[in-house]
């Protein structure tokens, strides 16, 4: 579906409606969906609903749509994103109608006398032409892991081989396959999804992958979080020898394939996907890990990052417990900071924010810059 010239002007009109009142109209399109197509709510965090994280972060994307709407190709990397997160979770080509059909609406409820049947049908174009993008570019990535070496559509059934408590908030679970044969590889930063059904209701999480491919298992490191359906219900309900649903590897936040230097900093449970990172270029090119958190008794990986580090004397790594040392602090990033280095951070938001400051302070160029939400992406 293309969309017409006068149509891409009467898309750029809304941008003003959309800039100022573009979060209520998401907020009303997801209470609209789940109202009307209740199985789409499986497909979302609660969470994310109720702190507004999702809402802000469909309006901020139809908002850059609106904007660039006369070249979408600016876009891609946002495209290449939403895909990776699409395919985890299992959404289809049939799923879109939907979609469309109650963001329409939304735009007629909340826009009320301004959105005119112009500018509804300009918008159901410009719908259609995402939306054919997403599909054909999703259902490549579907073919492409079903043809990989030990990949799969869909659902796979794993066991959970064991369980290993790495602080007092963290727990590995490692996961083999059901059939026993091989698994698919992923790259270090990756994620899988879980499909569990907690309480007679369906549930779909992303978790990173937390240790370097070795074709036997998959391991994620799951933070308890206070109120936490999910991973309240994986610490203390699973156990091993059970059996959960698993979508294949996804994700663009990778490890960069080169021999620069690269410089590990992270928060909390952000350290996740950073610990396969390590794993795999342990021994292959000059690391810095920086890890804050809380305390020492939260402190998870700490003797597998020691152990690396005294295996491997390319490998430095530095903690920061808040309770003793305070914050991350431009000093302790410029001393592990080598020229031409390959930066990931991830953790909470407002760390990531902070950590992102600090590095264009020191010179870092953006492009050298990584990083990722665990959630729907938000301004840091």
């Amino acid at each position: 579906m293309s969309v017409s010239t006068e149509q891409k002007q009467w898309i750029k009109a809304t941008i003003p409606a959309l800039e100022q009142g573009g979060e209520a109209l998401t907020t009303h399109f997801y209470k609209l969906m789940f109202s009307k197509y209740p199985v789409t709510a499986t497909f979302f965090n609660p969470a994310h609903q109720e702190k507004g994280t999702q809402p802000r972060a469909l309006a901020n994307a139809v908002l850059a749509y609106a904007k660039h709407i006369d070249n979408p190709a600016v876009l891609m990397n946002a495209v290449t994103l939403i895909v990776n997160k699409h395919v985890a979770l299992g959404v289809k080509a049939e799923h879109y109608p939907i979609v469309g059909e109650c963001l329409l609406q939304a735009m007629k409820e909340v826009l009320g006398a301004a959105a005119t049947p112009e500018i509804i049908d300009a918008w159901a174009a410009a719908y259609g032409q995402l939306a054919d993008i997403l599909i054909n570019a999703e259902a490549n990535l579907y073919a492409k892991q079903a043809m990989s070496t030990g990949g799969w559509e869909g659902q796979r059934a794993f066991t959970i081989a064991e369980k290993e408590q790495e602080s007092e908030l963290v727990t590995s679970f490692y996961l083999k396959p059901l059939d026993g044969k091989e698994i698919m590889a992923f790259k270090p930063g990756q994620y899988i999804t879980l499909h569990l059904n907690v309480n007679g209701t369906t549930v779909m999480r992303n978790y990173s992958l937390s240790d370097a491919p070795n074709g036997q298992h998959y391991r994620i490191s799951v933070k308890r979080e206070e109120g936490g359906v999910v991973s309240n219900h994986l610490h203390k309900h699973l156990a091993v020898g059970d059996t959960v649903q698993l979508s294949p590897p996804c994700g663009e936040f990778v490890l960069d394939d080169s021999k620069d230097p690269l410089v590990l900093i992270t928060a909390g449970v952000g350290l996740t996907p950073a610990i396969a990172m390590l794993k795999a270029a342990a021994g292959q090119r000059e690391i810095r890990f920086i890890h804050a958190c809380k305390n020492a008794a939260q402190h998870s990986f700490k003797n597998l990052t020691e152990q690396l580090s005294t295996q491997h004397s390319n490998i430095t790594a530095e903690y920061i417990y808040e309770n003793q040392d305070g914050l991350l602090n431009p000093q302790t990033i410029a001393k592990n900071l080598p020229n031409n280095a390959q930066v990931y951070f991830l953790g909470p938001v407002g760390f990531m924010g902070a950590v992102k400051n600090m590095l264009g302070k020191l010179g870092v160029p953006a492009e050298r810059q990584h990083f990722e939400f665990f959630g729907p992406a938000q301004a840091i």
